[in-house]
This record gives C-alpha cells, structure tokens and sequence, in this order.
C-alpha cells in the first residue's frame, strides 16, 4: 500500500555555540533538504548582510522579544511554503528554540503536515567557548553569538520536557562532523521506526 507522501522537518535546536548550524549544515546538504537559520533570517528581515555584526546588549537591537518573534514567524512560513510546495520536502530547521513555548508553537504549526524530529545540540562549556573565541575571530562568521549570551542562554534554556521521547534526538557535538552525523542518521531511523511501529495498523 503507497504510504504517501513523505515530509519531513528536521529542527536542531539549542544554545549558541553548541554546534547547531555546523551539523544541521551538512545534515540538510546530506538529506537535499531546504536549510533555514535563524541568524540569516533574522538579519534579512533587519536589511543587514549575513557578516554584518550586532554586537548588542542581550534583547536589545534585532534581539529583542518582538523582533525575535518576526523571526521565528517567518522561519515557520517559509516551511510551511516548502511543505506546501513539495510531496517529498525535507527542510531544515537551525535556531535556538529554547523556551517550550516556542518549540510547542512550531509543533502546532507543522505537526499535521509533515514528520517532525527535534534535535537537541550540547557540548561542554569549554568547548563553547573555544568556539566563540574563533568564530568572534572569524570575518565571514554569520552568527553574533558571545560568551554572554551563552551565559543568559545557559541560565533560561528550558529542556525540551514536554517532547516525547520518539520526537527529541539529544546529541553531544564536541566530535568529528563524520561520528556526528553518523550516530544522527542511527538514531533518525530508530526514532521513525518507532514511529511507524507505533501507528495503528
């Protein structure tokens, strides 16, 4: 029996500097699906190139709540075109989504459309900063992540509690790009096969 189309929606998600855009980057190229980054998105709408810098303060400039919320709103409509578009779409979905409410808003938004995997970004600290430290060194660098945003992130960052476990892959990315995406691909196959298992027949 033809199962239909196929959608999918892969959303990597986490604090800054946890390697988000670096696997969800090669995660999209490896699935040929659309990727979307909130750091592009957000400067787009802001009428900045993607190396401009902001060096605000923490929700001031093109990070406050309000223009966050444009952000995240046109992040969500540009999926919905693409799932809208194609029968067998695939996009990916690269930005912090550290409150439950964001997270449960893109649920609502997209759950009935497509298959949809959340992907929860860590590594430790010290590998965060390691990676700022570069990235702030770094002039084609997209993201204006800092050590104290990672900080105010650290401190208001909700775990993902009200995902259940066949919806959440967690993935420590302080390892070669090749193991990463490895054990991601293991552990898509598991989640969807579960999925498939759980469905009534």
């Amino acid at each position: 029996m033809n199962a239909g189309p196929t959608k999918t929606v892969y959303v990597f998600f986490g604090m800054v500097a946890t390697g988000k855009s670096y696997l969800a980057r090669a995660w999209a190229e490896r699935q040929g699906g659309l990727y979307l980054n909130s750091d592009i998105v957000r400067k787009e709408l802001a009428g900045l190139g993607r190396q401009d810098r902001s060096r605000v303060p923490w929700n001031e400039g093109i990070y406050t709540p309000g223009f966050t919320r444009r952000t995240y709103d046109e992040l969500l409509c540009r999926t919905q075109e693409c799932l809208a578009g194609d029968s067998h779409a695939c996009v990916v979905l690269d930005a912090s989504y550290q409150s439950q409410g964001e997270r449960s808003r893109l649920r609502l938004g997209l759950a009935a459309h497509c298959r949809l995997l959340f992907v929860l970004c860590t590594c430790p600290a010290a590998t965060v900063k390691k990676r700022l430290i570069a990235r702030a060194a770094d002039p084609y660098a997209v993201s204006d992540g800092r050590w104290e945003i990672y900080l105010h992130q650290r401190e208001h960052f909700m775990p993902p509690d009200e995902l259940e476990s066949g919806q959440v892959v967690s993935i420590d990315t302080d390892r070669p790009l090749a193991v990463l995406l490895a054990e991601l691909e293991q552990a898509v196959q598991e989640k969807m096969n579960g999925a498939h298992a759980a469905k009534p027949v």
